[in-house]
């Protein structure tokens, strides 16, 4: 039974990764670049002991490097409903400048041992953390230019519960997304108390105080979430609707 469930999930994802790579070439090539790194990152922790707020250093990389394959894999694969090739083209390679940037960064800083969300400690780190900000928001401006033309699309050959489950995902995505722009605000994400206490193992968040990051996660990746449910799951337009609309409320909460 294990040994036919192994070879159904490596089917389905073979199965998967071979559509993608017709579908957008370049966000197939960059997301498993990313997860070359992130088995990379892998590695670093099991044989490094840099800390960084009282964890390994390489684990927010590892992060953010599975994190931007699941985002790329995910929007390589809706965007070809769209039928924008030239769009589609110009967004693809923008998102691949953007994350190339903030994940070479943020390995350089977890390989020197520094934070490098919030860490404004010299000019030069400041001057970075800014950056990345701005690169992020540009990134994020333009993923919700990609949601709007999934509200201006038909789209007659899809299922409707599942177009509105792609429609509101990226509209979810793009709100929890500039949830960090609040964080970066603050310089922390934890709420009532300073980043790098207890925390959840590998995620890292706070068991004791408020965590900005939670509902960050889960925002986000109703891009992953929301089609998903309303492809498989969803009865109708509806349920689909309904889902996302306890999904979100809860989220917020």
């Amino acid at each position: 039974k294990i040994f036919f469930q192994i070879f159904l999930i490596h089917f389905i994802m073979r199965s998967f990764f071979e559509k993608l790579k017709t579908r957008n070439r370049a966000l197939f090539y960059f997301g498993m670049a990313n997860l070359v790194a992130a088995i990379i990152c892998m590695l670093l922790i099991l044989v490094t002991q840099t800390q960084v707020l009282g964890i390994n250093a390489w684990i927010k990389p590892f992060k953010f490097f599975i994190s931007t394959a699941i985002f790329v894999f995910t929007m390589g694969w809706i965007m070809e409903y769209l039928q924008e090739n030239r769009k589609v083209k110009v967004y693809s390679w923008v998102v691949i400048a953007v994350f190339a940037f903030e994940n070479i960064y943020i390995s350089y800083q977890a390989a020197s041992g520094q934070l490098s969300h919030f860490n404004i400690s010299n000019a030069f780190n400041g001057m970075m953390f800014s950056l990345m900000g701005i690169a992020i928001s540009i990134m994020t401006l333009w993923t919700a230019y990609i949601g709007y033309l999934f509200f201006m699309k038909s789209f007659a050959a899809l299922p409707r519960a599942y177009v509105w489950g792609i429609r509101l995902g990226i509209v979810f995505f793009v709100i929890f997304a500039f949830e960090g722009g609040l964080m970066a605000a603050r310089l922390a994400h934890t709420v009532a108390a300073a980043d790098g206490g207890d925390g959840l193992p590998l995620v890292n968040w706070s068991t004791t105080y408020g965590d900005l990051r939670v509902a960050h996660f889960f925002g986000m990746h109703s891009l992953q979430i929301l089609p998903l449910f309303s492809y498989y799951l969803a009865k109708n337009t509806k349920t689909s609707i309904l889902f996302a609309t306890i999904y979100f409320i809860l989220t917020s909460l």
